[in-house]
């Protein structure tokens, strides 16, 4: 990210949301952007990529936590264009912004603590002494959106799906120079660096990616048919991609260094995998336990017995039916429910539902009224109706 793209960027406006929006509003508008402008459902649409890149980039900050808070601060600070010097601030000082939420994956802390953020920005703007080499970074790469289907015992148990992407890679044709030739020359503006600075004598320096090389520090003298001189094309592969189990519906997962390739030997960026569970036609999910409504009978329900339930992909369970069990009532299967994190298993919740017969049987029948003769000084409602008089 360079700095004017982050003194100039909205993130809040890319993903028409307001400054104090909420990280369930983030996801919910990510979400939606993101379907509308994929790749996969926009073939050849150069625009919709385009879109599609900034939605990303715009929620790897927003949709972060710790990100969105140092953006937050950063455009404050430097909303104007410029560092917020003091009167009498004297000299040229000469910073980067760079990947202002990048540094290395993993979040590892840098000089001072402050681990790849804020901190390198301060870190370099005190660093007088730099020279123009020194400003010279790997670039990391792409970080890519991708989107896989599970059926809901995948998603349970874990499995190991193929996954065909597309994102931005060392050009083929001419090995990622540039250059038709493979001979590329350094760039004359930035002297190689790819940065060149801007601001007044007396007043701090800020440093932009170079108009005449696009921040690349080399010029193609016979630019590469494929990429146009950029050094980078757009590349497709597949890749076996292992989801953890007890993924849910919705989840999004982080794999570090599988995003696309990085530049002057910079690290790959991430992979990000959008999960959409399948719904079963027996079982439900509530965290880390499924669910299961299992109907039984009203001699069941009032006399109490054994009920076998169906567990998922294992053998089926016997629960005990205390007599009297009233319908709606859940019982727990320990150890029958998801995989946690920690490997072991939520819990299957089982609801029972008294069946209620649509037909009987001339026997079935007789025994019914005979019950309901027995029964008849009881009912069941005169609680009911003494609440509500009362209330």
């Amino acid at each position: 990210m360079s700095t004017k793209d982050f003194v100039e960027k909205d993130y809040y406006k890319v993903l028409g949301v307001p400054k104090d929006a909420t990280e369930a509003e983030i996801k919910k508008a990510y979400r939606k952007l993101a379907r509308e402008n994929h790749p996969d459902a926009n073939k050849g649409d150069a625009k919709a990529e385009e879109r599609f890149k900034e939605i990303s980039e715009a929620n790897d900050i927003l949709g972060d936590p710790k990100r969105r808070k140092e953006y937050d601060e950063a455009r404050a600070l430097f909303g104007n264009g410029g560092f917020r010097a003091g009167p009498g601030a004297g000299g040229t000082f000469n910073f980067d912004l760079g990947d202002l939420f990048g540094g290395a994956p993993g979040g590892g802390q840098g000089a001072g603590g402050f681990g790849g953020g804020l901190g390198d920005v301060f870190g370099g703007l005190f660093n007088r002494g730099a020279g123009a080499g020194a400003r010279t970074q790997p670039r990391r790469g792409q970080d890519v959106e991708s989107e896989v289907t599970l059926s809901f015992t995948e998603a349970v148990d874990g499995a190991t799906v193929p996954l065909r992407m597309s994102s931005q890679a060392p050009c083929k044709a001419c090995s990622g120079t540039g250059d038709k030739n493979g001979t590329p020359r350094v760039c004359p503006t930035c002297v190689g660096t790819g940065q060149v600075s801007r601001g007044g004598s007396g007043s701090f320096s800020l440093t932009d990616p170079c108009v005449d090389c696009k921040g690349r520090g080399l010029i193609a003298e016979t630019p590469c048919d494929v990429c146009k001189g950029s050094g980078r094309a757009r590349s497709s592969r597949t890749m076996q991609v292992r989801i953890p189990a007890g993924v849910s519906d919705g989840q999004r997962i982080r794999l570090r260094g599988k995003g696309a390739p990085g530049e002057r030997g910079g690290p790959a960026g991430d992979l990000y995998v959008v999960v959409h569970v399948d719904a079963h036609p027996v079982f439900g999910r509530k965290d880390d336990n499924l669910t299961v409504t299992v109907p039984v009978t009203y001699a069941e329900a009032a006399l109490g017995g054994e009920v076998k339930v169906p567990t998922l992909g294992g053998p089926a369970v016997t629960l005990k039916l205390p007599a009297g069990t009233p319908n709606g009532r859940t019982m727990r299967a320990r150890g029958k429910g998801a995989v946690r994190k920690d490997g072991t298993r939520g819990d299957l919740l089982v609801t029972i539902e008294v069946a209620v017969p649509t037909e009987l049987s001339d026997k079935a029948k007789e025994a019914l009224e005979a019950y309901r003769e027995a029964t008849a000084d009881e009912d069941p409602r005169a609680e009911l109706f003494q609440a509500a008089k009362g209330a």
